[in-house]
């Protein structure tokens, strides 16, 4: 693995087990992080990415945490840090998303959105930064989407917690920047996962036929764009978040 860009170094991918996650620990490996990928029920899926990982010649191990509980986050790093050494690269890629109307949206999805989508950023960034500061050197990538950027009437919690991704990446680049921490965010469309695996044909055909490049994104189209921001190609940016969406949402 010498020579490869994030070789030597500790990378934790939350909700890392499928989809974006997923895409993400394996360009990690790819490029010689040795790979923490967390969990927060299907350890059956985890277990096949890290063996996958393995058997390829790859450092991987599964961690388990619901990223919204304090105390499970905080053991979680505590193994990462033991095993695999102090995480250097984070993506704070674990989410949940409901497709319902403002009449359906109620207190206990709004409680649950919240909690994982923000909070748990906030969690896992706070359970890893301190070490980070120490070793005066961190890179974070968090996931935001394009609805923290438009309006979102049938996933209103959604979009709240997204759009305090935005929030949160920009307020913490900014404390931290003077340790040599870069934190960005990627702000996804519409991306072949299993969100979709609900939506009829009529409705994505709907959805391409407003990309303007044509088709639904890859995984591997978000992950590659986290590796530029954590790598050092991307040195002189922190604070960003950057849409990755086909051309649907176009800023500024």
């Amino acid at each position: 693995m010498a020579g490869l860009e994030f070789s030597g170094r500790t990378a934790l991918v939350t909700g890392g087990s499928r989809g974006i996650g997923r895409a993400c620990v394996e360009m990690l490996a790819r490029n010689g992080a040795n790979v923490a990928v967390n969990y927060r029920a299907k350890a059956d899926a985890a277990n096949e990415v890290v063996q996958t990982l393995t058997a390829a010649g790859h450092r991987a191990i599964a961690v388990q945490a619901d990223v919204s509980d304090e105390a499970q986050v905080a053991s979680m790093v505590d193994t990462v840090d033991a095993k695999l050494g102090p995480v250097d690269l984070l993506i704070n890629n674990a989410g949940v998303f409901h497709f319902v109307t403002h009449d359906e949206t109620n207190l206990a999805i709004w409680n649950q959105t919240l909690a994982c989508n923000l909070t748990g950023v906030f969690l896992v960034t706070w359970a890893v930064k301190q070490r980070m500061i120490e070793r005066g050197f961190g890179r974070i990538v968090n996931m935001s989407s394009i609805s923290a950027l438009r309006a979102r009437p049938n996933s209103i919690a959604y979009a709240a917690s997204k759009a305090g991704v935005t929030g949160l990446t920009k307020s913490v680049a900014e404390a931290l920047a003077g340790h040599n921490i870069r934190v960005n965010a990627i702000a996804p469309g519409l991306i072949d996962t299993e969100i979709l695996d609900g939506v009829d044909q009529a409705t994505r055909d709907r959805l391409v036929a407003a990309t303007p490049l044509g088709r639904i994104g890859t995984p591997e189209d978000v992950a590659d764009l986290a590796r530029f921001l954590l790598s050092e190609e991307s040195r002189f940016m922190t604070g960003q978040t950057i849409v990755v969406s086909g051309g649907r949402v176009m800023l500024p």
